[in-house]
């Protein structure tokens, strides 16, 4: 008899123990791929960075699905991939793979007979063939030009059927392989974000200063010897609870922020008679319009502040932005 449970033992402990055992075992399931990382894997990466075509995945059932999101991390991560049903294929999809393709199968018996059925197909079109199986003596294996060992021990099912450490197996391997694929071609953020260019993911990488940031007329400056009250007046026109103190030639000598105001008050002065550089906050923080907004993000969160000044490289007064600006974006 399986150890399963009946509707006697669903209780809390029980239940967390079912729940662990089978973590327990997938991890492992993962764990054991590293030892079997060899030759092949590195074959299966140079064999994919060597082709003109694109990489295309195939799997029938759960191995299926697990194709289908290895593709879809290929594909995102600078690997040009996409997915086709095996069953599909024997009915007319087979078209879609050229000779300068590489195929990667998965079935973890290696004898899935829809897979079985097209491998002749494929090899005759001239592509190539990288098989990913828990059986390296399988029908797969064996005709592939390179092997991926997926095998587990046992699976998490308790009547180790379901495919369940074996499809986490998989999915790891695919990880590896298209992770290793995405540092030796050297893709790094902004081509990720090319590729994700709808969500905030996109937003996030693809984002600069420069495309947030006020500038022109809209940008809070008063100069070293302006009295409170004319700043006051500037923060209150370009409604940055900000404004940068300059010198003549726009260089930032400081920035006077609605906290600096709460404190100046607290000590009951005569706003009408101060000038502001004896109240501002000399040398803040800025940053570079080529920066990244995220970048911008880092700092205000790091330094607990709302407002950052925006400089070039001689320390020039070019633009000003808040959190506000980097909500509106998506940034945030």
């Amino acid at each position: 008899m399986p150890n399963s449970l009946s509707p006697a033992t669903f209780d809390a402990k029980t239940i967390l123990a079912r729940a662990g055992t089978v973590l327990d075992i997938e991890a492992n399931a993962v764990q054991e791929l590293r030892a079997r990382l060899d030759d092949q894997f590195v074959a299966a990466v140079r064999l994919i960075l060597a082709t003109k075509g694109r990489v295309v995945v195939s799997g029938m059932g759960k191995s299926g699905h697990i194709g289908r999101k290895i593709a879809a991390t290929m594909a995102s991560t600078g690997t040009p991939a996409f997915f086709v049903h095996p069953g599909e294929a024997s009915h007319g999809d087979l078209g879609m793979i050229t000779r300068d393709d590489v195929c990667l199968v998965l079935s973890n018996s290696g004898e899935s007979a829809e897979l079985t059925a097209i491998v002749p197909l494929i090899k005759r079109r001239g592509a190539r063939l990288i098989a990913m199986t828990g059986n390296p003596h399988s029908t797969l294996a064996i005709t592939a030009d390179v092997h991926l060992d997926a095998g587990v021990a046992q699976e998490a099912c308790p009547l180790n059927l379901a495919p369940t450490a074996s499809t986490t197996a998989a999915l790891a391997l695919g990880d590896a392989l298209a992770i290793a694929l995405l540092d030796v071609r050297g893709f790094g953020s902004e081509d990720f974000a090319r590729t994700h260019p709808g969500g905030a993911l996109g937003r996030r990488l693809l984002l600069h200063v420069r495309d947030v940031m006020h500038q022109g007329d809209k940008l809070p400056m008063v100069s070293a010897d302006a009295l409170l009250p004319q700043a006051l007046l500037e923060m209150t026109r370009k409604r940055l609870g900000m404004t940068a103190i300059v010198n003549d030639t726009r260089q930032v000598l400081g920035i006077f922020t609605d906290g600096d105001l709460r404190r100046v008050l607290e000590k009951s002065l005569d706003v009408r008679t101060l000038r502001v550089s004896d109240f501002m906050t000399p040398q803040p923080r800025c940053i570079q319009p080529e920066k990244l907004a995220a970048e911008a993000v880092e700092i205000l969160q790091t330094h607990n502040i709302n407002g950052l000044l925006v400089t070039d490289a001689q320390g020039t007064l070019v633009g000003a932005l808040n959190m506000l600006d980097l909500l509106r974006a998506g940034v945030v």
